[in-house]
């Protein structure tokens, strides 16, 4: 069974209609970078995903769960399928160390003397134990960007979320987020994301989702999508990705 089965999605705001009959399927370890630009969906099928939206039409199943906004056991189900956006979200009155283990704190996952261990295993994933007990105020951009993927990490997720998560970095921080999602993809943790890195697209990710006016245009292998597209609208996208 895939970890995420999407059939006939649909997702409205009124009269707009955002996701129209998207399908696609995420097997246990895929990598997959959805691309296209700005409105055409990409982040909405996310929060669709994560629960954080409810759906029109169609279906989600992530480990054989339906899932909707208005489902029994949402919050038990975010536990398992963690998300990360443009912006950082810490809580700037707690230090790194209570930022990383709140969550697991508050649902029980781990109890009050066992929470120092987790945020050392999660920060040692990021690169970011010597700043266990810094504050976000005194972390660059990058560093509470991998706080942010780090605290995620730390409620021990089936699958990962990533919206767009280096668009508020300078380019300068850019690239030590992007190694540590490359080490966790090594590492096997099944991953979506929206991302604009063309370069993170075709060498980490094994499959790219083309996503034009709400539907998923083009899907299939970075070699392939990135290489030789197949449409005159993914073709403009990556020749604009160029300039």
């Amino acid at each position: 069974m895939a970890l995420v089965e999407i059939k006939n999605l649909r997702k409205t705001f009124g009269k707009l209609e955002v996701i129209k009959d998207v399908s696609l399927t995420v097997e246990q370890g895929d990598i997959v970078a959805i691309i296209g630009r700005s409105g055409s969906g990409k982040s909405t099928l996310l929060r669709c995903i994560n629960g954080l939206e409810d759906i029109q039409g169609g279906s989600i199943t992530v480990g054989g769960r339906d899932v909707s906004a208005k489902m029994a056991g949402l919050k038990e189900y975010r536990q398992r399928v963690g998300i990360v956006f443009q912006q950082f979200n810490l809580f700037p009155h707690m230090n790194v160390l209570k930022n990383v283990t709140l969550a697991p704190i508050l649902t029980g996952k781990i109890k009050k003397p066992q929470a120092r261990k987790l945020a050392e295993d999660s920060l040692t994933t990021v690169g970011l134990l010597d700043k266990i007990e810094a504050w976000p105020e005194q972390l660059s951009g990058g560093q509470q960007q991998r706080v942010a993927i780090a605290r995620c990490l730390a409620m021990k997720p089936e699958l990962m979320l990533f919206d767009e998560v280096t668009s508020a970095l300078d380019p300068e921080l850019v690239g030590e987020v992007l190694k540590v999602m490359e080490d966790m993809a090594r590492q096997g943790m099944t991953m979506i994301l929206v991302t604009h890195e063309m370069n993170f697209a075709r060498n980490v990710a094994n499959k790219v989702v083309f996503m034009h006016h709400g539907r998923i245009w083009e899907q299939g292998h970075p070699d392939q999508m990135l290489g030789d597209p197949q449409t005159p609208e993914l073709q403009a996208f990556i020749s604009s990705s160029r300039t």
